[in-house]
């Protein structure tokens, strides 16, 4: 140490740091210095260990550092139904399925064991933040927070009584409250989250035009998920789901919608006009059978495109690293470009643009002084990523999310050597394995 090095909390040396922005960048040797939960600087190890006297150093000769992962698509108290009901058409699974098993198994103590699942599983695949889509919100960011997870919470709006509330005027009052809950809070944001357009009212959309705008909050919204969607609002209104959404002013840069599969030629283009986030989520999609998102079209045009997972019910499992190929792989085959949505878009898309949708861009999603320390380290040397020519490549087409090793939120390590900190893992398997038991019980008398 050297007489005049600044005392820091953490000083971060890897092989590589692929830092997002610059975009397509990759620094050799390199040092991530962290102090108080944020990045102070990133610079050449050697001129880090002249600079900083950090109270603890760690060492990654053969890994890369990445930004946290954004999963910007989530509903996570569904790990509870991970393989449920597969193999099935969209609307049978929902509506024969999971409704009818959620209707008796939402509850806080659901929701908190689901998430808890979802953290564990998340935090292993280096994923360090989600956008959360489920009932409850009040317990999801509770236990986000718990957990010291960073977590954006959707603030359910539909037009049908659930546990989570009875009456349209009783979603808006508990949205309040919940977002009054977590306002300020370092970790937990809130979003508006209105299901779709085909289970939420003008109405109720208007109300949640005015309020996002007055408490400065994202619009998370299933649209544009299925053809079948499409034409059923075309049927009932004379307008396809996104022309209603304009008239009523949701398009806008607060919207982040989600699947968006049925795209015409000018509703990209509107997108990119409106400042509209895309949130691409390949595998569950693919999966329902749902249709393809043209995602290369949507970056070409100049659209902010994210990618998430959606719920493990229909993906089935929360793993970035797996939807960042397959992401990349369909928008190819899609555009028919294979140059289309390379490796480091993919790389951008599943960090940085995630966090550009909820409104987190100054704060997370990029390796860069003065953001929050949400890294992910990733080890390259085994065997499945050998020969490494190109280190974004390698992230994207061949890496496994087994070998993420050591994950921090806000400088504060998560998952040190491939284990979990802090979490009872025993804990939540055995209750995992409580859920499983009632969940079958139940879907075998539906």
């Amino acid at each position: 140490m050297n007489p005049g090095s600044t005392v820091i909390d953490l000083v971060i040396e890897a092989r590589w740091v692929v830092p997002v922005e610059p975009h397509a960048v990759v620094l050799e040797n390199h040092a991530v210095a962290v102090n108080q939960g944020a990045i102070v600087a990133v610079l050449p190890i050697a001129d880090a260990r002249a600079a900083y006297a950090p109270r603890e150093r760690v060492e990654l000769g053969e890994h890369a550092l990445i930004p946290g992962l954004v999963n910007t698509h989530t509903h996570n108290p569904m790990t509870l139904l991970r393989g449920l009901a597969d193999d099935l058409p969209l609307m049978v699974w929902l509506q024969q399925h999971i409704w009818p098993v959620e209707g008796q198994v939402i509850g806080p103590e659901f929701v908190r064991d689901g998430v808890e699942l979802a953290v564990a599983e998340m935090l292993r695949g280096g994923t360090t933040c989600a956008n959360e889509n489920y009932f409850f919100p009040d317990v999801i960011g509770a236990t986000y927070r718990r957990l010291g997870f960073r977590a954006t919470v959707g603030l359910p709006v539909i037009e049908f009584p659930t546990a989570w509330a009875k009456s349209q005027d009783e979603y808006f009052e508990r949205a309040a409250e919940v977002h009054d809950s977590f306002r300020g809070d370092a970790l937990i944001g809130t979003a508006f989250a209105p299901h779709a357009p085909y289970t939420v009212s003008d109405q109720s959309f208007e109300r949640i035009r005015v309020l996002a705008d007055q408490l400065d909050i994202p619009v998370h919204l299933h649209t544009h998920e299925t053809a079948h969607e499409v034409e059923e609002e075309k049927q009932k209104s004379g307008l396809r789901p996104f022309q209603r959404l304009q008239q009523l002013g949701l398009v806008n840069d607060r919207l982040i919608a989600v699947h968006m599969t049925q795209l015409t030629e000018g509703e990209i283009a509107a997108c990119a006009e409106a400042g509209v986030s895309v949130v691409h989520c390949p595998e569950s999609n693919l999966k329902l059978a749902s249709g393809f998102c043209p995602a290369e079209q949507l970056r070409r045009a100049g659209v902010n495109v994210a990618i998430g997972t959606d719920g493990c019910a229909s993906n089935n499992d929360l793993d970035m690293f797996g939807e960042m190929r397959t992401a990349a792989m369909l928008a190819k085959a899609v555009s028919n470009d294979a140059a289309a949505f390379d490796a480091a878009y993919a790389l951008r898309a599943a960090t940085l643009n995630g966090a550009r949708a909820m409104g987190l861009e100054d704060r997370i999603g990029s390796i860069e002084a003065g953001k929050q320390a949400d890294l992910t380290a990733v080890r390259l040397s085994d065997l499945e990523t050998q020969p490494l020519f190109h280190v974004a490549s390698q992230l994207v087409y061949a890496t496994g999310r087994h070998q993420v090793t050591d994950v921090w939120i806000a400088g504060r390590r998560k998952l040190a050597g491939r284990v979990l900190v802090d979490m009872d893992v025993d804990g939540i398997r055995a209750r995992t394995h409580a859920w499983r038991d009632r969940i079958a019980a139940i879907d075998a008398g539906v």
